[in-house]
């Protein structure tokens, strides 16, 4: 990691680069329009970055699903009808999952993990119409899909890399979950996923944890791996935290993790997360390792970490990255940064290249148009 190699930045650093091929991130590209029910919610921050600079064009791929035409339909136009057996078993279904629990927000509390089965896609799509939050209780993960694990069924010889399920997040808050007590998929508080394709849009992550240390083990709201030809993870408006109190809490990556995948992370917020770890990764000699990435913990070889229109502030860490961490083990690896701002996040003493963005000097970093100070 070339520890030794360390600056220590003060001063605002606001730098214009050619930035070029990035999804989302073209001043000429033309992007579909990404309606958002949770930009002035009833309770806590809105879904997305609400800052001038969340003004990025979102690719068609990036774009919500439709839902005109659901597999299952949960709940019966009442909050009450609205419990943790019925998303669960919708879950199980697989294929469009929408929801009627009246015209308030409502809260799903699970009492168990609702679990994707990877042959009842190839779209699995979960909207929320911005009306529901699903929530762990404090207790447990809330979402899961690996599509490595026999018990959620084979569908392809090659699990590592195949194009489905390809799970769709729309429209939702997911709270309160804890993947403490997970030991063979650990990590990812609220969602974990392997394999096939994710994305997430209009969606909120609050209040969710994972193991509190650990090297590598990380992702308070997300963790994920393996997806499809390395294709990227869209994230497109979304927060997580948003304001104190709301932050997610892993031994690294406050907000997202993973190991040698790409993300593409548009008009979204990062803010008041913490990376609870100590050691760093690989742990020092009598430390139990971790916290790193306040906010984005990556690691893996040939990946891209693309920010478009998106903030990360106020996050912490106990070691490195307080806003990104980022190793690319075969140094292919790139970080692509447009039009966004990174901020005010604290800790950490490995930073070669940019204050708060700890990465193996040699990994080229394009900045347009932002700000990181």
């Amino acid at each position: 990691m070339h520890l030794e190699k360390r600056r220590q930045w003060s001063a605002l650093v606001v730098l214009g680069l050619a930035l070029a091929g990035v999804p989302g991130c073209s001043d000429e590209e033309e992007g579909v329009d990404v309606p958002n029910p949770l930009t002035n919610p009833t309770e806590g921050p809105p879904a997305g970055n609400p800052n001038a600079e969340a003004t990025c064009p979102v690719p068609a791929e990036a774009g919500l699903a439709d839902v005109s035409r659901p597999t299952s339909v949960v709940g019966t136009g009442t909050p009450a009808s609205c419990t943790s057996d019925a998303f669960v078993q919708a879950v199980a279904k697989g294929g469009v999952i929408t929801f009627d629990c009246g015209p308030e927000p409502v809260t799903i509390t699970l009492d168990r993990t609702a679990k994707i089965f990877n042959d009842t896609g190839p779209e699995i799509v979960i909207d929320g119409k911005g009306l529901v939050t699903l929530s762990g209780a404090g207790k447990r993960r809330i979402l899961y899909m690996n599509t490595c694990d026999q018990a959620q069924v084979w569908t392809t010889s090659h699990c590592q890399d195949q194009d489905h399920p390809r799970l769709t997040l729309q429209n939702l808050t997911f709270v309160d979950a804890n993947a403490k007590s997970e030991t063979e998929f650990d990590g990812g508080g609220a969602v974990w996923v392997r394999g096939g394709r994710l994305k997430v849009i209009n969606s909120r992550f609050f209040n969710n944890v994972c193991a509190d240390t650990g090297p590598d083990v990380g992702g308070a709201a997300l963790r994920v791996f393996d997806q499809y030809k390395d294709l990227p993870v869209y994230v497109v408006n979304t927060t997580f935290g948003g304001k104190p109190g709301y932050g997610g809490a892993c031994s690294n990556g406050g907000g997202i993790s993973s190991i040698g995948v790409s993300w593409t992370l548009l008009n979204s917020l990062f803010s008041h997360n913490r990376s609870t770890g100590h050691g760093a990764n690989p742990a020092q000699s009598g430390t139990p390792g971790g916290g790193s990435g306040g906010a984005i913990y990556n690691d893996g070889n040939t990946m891209t970490l693309s920010l478009c229109g998106t903030r990360i502030e106020d996050n912490e860490v106990n070691a490195h990255g307080s806003a990104i961490f980022f190793v690319s083990n075969d140094h292919t690896g790139s970080i692509r940064i447009d039009r966004s701002v990174i901020r005010n996040n604290k800790g950490g003493s490995w930073y070669p290249t940019y204050p708060q963005i700890s990465n193996h000097d040699d990994t080229p970093i394009e900045v347009t148009q932002s700000t990181i100070e």
